[in-house]
């Protein structure tokens, strides 16, 4: 169940850099690219409230779920 974090999208629509947001937003550039990257494991939801203050645009601009291969195939959940 992967959740996809589109955030270089929301900042390429913005002409924003990394550095600018990581600074509005109160966050490190590092911890900016584990989310842009995948890497992040959780995000809590003053980060999430603050990303979208910064780029003015809704939870669901920034995450998406995608599905995995195999996933949905005759399971029932």
């Amino acid at each position: 169940m992967p959740i996809v974090v589109r955030i270089d999208v929301e900042l390429a629509k913005r002409k924003m850099s990394v550095g600018e947001f990581a600074e509005r937003v109160g966050l490190t550039p590092a911890n900016v690219a584990v989310l842009k990257n995948g890497r992040a494991k959780a995000v809590r939801f003053s980060t999430l409230e603050a990303m979208c203050r910064v780029l003015d645009c809704q939870p669901g601009d920034l995450l998406e779920w995608v599905e995995e291969e195999g996933e949905g195939e005759g399971e029932n959940r």
